[in-house]
């Protein structure tokens, strides 16, 4: 069975397509079968991935409105040896016309049922803002990773992912849960950087991953080059990092099993 997470933050700039990206390029080298799906109409995951959302015949959209399944739609990143299920401008369209669909929030959860036994691993990268698209990756996800900045604005806007992913847990999928919170673009030189952690840490325990992603160039300049960053220069601050964190994410799922915490 396939184990699906979604990749949120309400507040943009944090991260999230670099870590769906990264984070599904470190479970592929890890020998994991993983499945992108990129749920942002600006497509920057796909196109970070080598894939041109320029040229896409199917898409996630032709998936979400019953046009085509997930297999007929994805396509194989060979830059970072996972599967996409690709977005681009089209799916900005899905927003208006699933409100037409029955169950609408759950028609990716269903997609995805389809090739439950394709993949080890589903990591589905979501927009910013809380809208249908959003509200149907987390209707498909056993769990959310969150990406964050430790700043102070960073706070704020957790707290209103953790009361959103509170009430889909109640409303729509019982299922849901917070996996951990992974800071990103960390700078331990920034002394506010650093009391934020402390305090990520006192508040959530265990549930602030131990592996931090630093700030990283490499990590920024891969993606012009079609390419996750653990690929573009696997032996970056930044790539080692993202696969340290693969490698803590199939570590922690396993106690979680185990515990059934």
């Amino acid at each position: 069975m396939a184990l699906i997470f979604v990749i949120a933050n309400q507040k943009g700039g944090v991260g999230k397509t670099t870590t769906t990206v990264n984070a599904a390029a470190a479970l592929a080298k890890l020998g994991k079968r993983t499945l992108l799906v990129d749920l942002d109409p600006q497509g920057n995951a796909t196109m970070g991935s080598g894939i041109d959302k320029r040229s896409l015949r199917r898409s996630v959209y032709h998936v979400l409105i019953g046009m085509c399944e997930v297999r007929d739609a994805a396509q194989h990143s060979h830059a970072g040896g996972y599967d996409v299920l690709p977005a681009n401008r089209d799916l900005a369209g899905a927003e208006v016309e699933l409100v037409g669909f029955d169950e609408r929030e759950t028609r990716l959860k269903d997609a995805l049922a389809a090739v439950d036994d394709r993949y080890d691993f589903v990591l589905i990268d979501c927009p910013p803002s809380l809208s249908m698209l959003t509200l149907n990756g987390f209707c498909a996800a056993h769990g959310v990773i969150i990406p964050m900045q430790c700043e102070y604005f960073a706070l704020e806007g957790l707290s209103d992912l953790v009361n959103t992913i509170k009430k889909v847990h109640a409303n729509f999928n019982t299922n849901l849960k917070i996996i951990g919170l992974l800071r990103v673009m960390f700078d331990p030189r920034v002394t506010l950087a650093q009391q934020v952690s402390q305090q990520l840490q006192g508040h959530f325990g265990d549930k602030v991953f131990k592996t931090v992603i630093p700030r990283n160039v490499r990590l920024a300049e891969a993606p012009s080059y079609g390419q996750p960053g653990v690929v573009f220069d696997p032996v970056s601050k930044g790539s080692k990092a993202y696969l340290e964190f693969g490698t803590e994410l199939i570590e922690r799922l396993g106690h979680l099993a185990a515990t059934g915490r």
